[in-house]
């Protein structure tokens, strides 16, 4: 059932009728109260140490990520070489023995999705402060994107535990994980938990105080 407000005939909000929702479960609860009843999640009608949460662990994603493409990625030890790969120089190697459609694969998740992601968190923690041409319903949008393709990054990382277990022939040839796996790896998980930080309803606060404005 939609409630409706008497005034500009737009739908009531949670605050305004007196309610707070729990982030975790969606349960509705009367204003005051401090745990969600279903899952014991603590209750707040907006977390205002939000953006400080999402700065800071976009910050921490940021400072790893520049290690995981400028150290090696894949270390790769025969009886006559030792070569070392990064990210990108990886990708044009598959590029020059024809597996095209792979280094493209790697290079949109490697590159394209984690560099898109961090401008995307950027961009929607500074609306929430300067505000946005953008409508709300948009950037929420936009953050759900973000949320569901963050899984998909950690496919360099799976790629070399796959090779790292498979291509093991004693002396003859061996690879193993550079220390790239590791920073990418962080810097994805930061990535990710700067995404769940982030308060979306602050969006709505922030179309509601423009709306008041003018």
């Amino acid at each position: 059932m939609e409630i409706t407000g008497t005034g500009s005939g737009s739908g009531l909000t949670a605050r305004e009728a007196g309610l707070v929702a729990c982030r975790r479960c969606a349960r509705v609860w009367p204003m005051g109260t401090e745990s969600c009843g279903r899952c014991g999640s603590p209750l707040q009608s907006r977390d205002t140490a939000s953006l400080s949460r999402v700065w800071a662990l976009w910050l921490a994603g940021v400072i790893c990520y520049i290690p995981a493409n400028t150290n090696p990625m894949l270390i790769t030890q025969t009886l006559l070489s030792n070569s070392k790969s990064t990210i990108v120089g990886g990708a044009v190697d598959l590029i020059h023995h024809g597996s095209i459609g792979v280094a493209i694969i790697i290079l949109i998740a490697s590159v394209l999705i984690p560099v898109g992601k961090f401008l995307a968190i950027a961009y929607l923690a500074i609306s929430v402060r300067r505000g946005s041409g953008i409508s709300a319903a948009r950037r929420h949008h936009l953050f759900e994107v973000v949320e569901f393709i963050g899984r998909w990054s950690m496919i360099d990382v799976f790629v070399v535990a796959i090779l790292s277990s498979l291509v093991q022939l004693s002396v003859v040839a061996s690879i193993h994980p550079g220390s790239a796996a590791l920073t990418f790896a962080l810097s994805v998980i930061f990535t990710m938990l700067s995404a769940q930080a982030f308060d979306t309803r602050l969006f709505w606060d922030t179309t509601d105080q423009r709306n008041e404005t003018t």
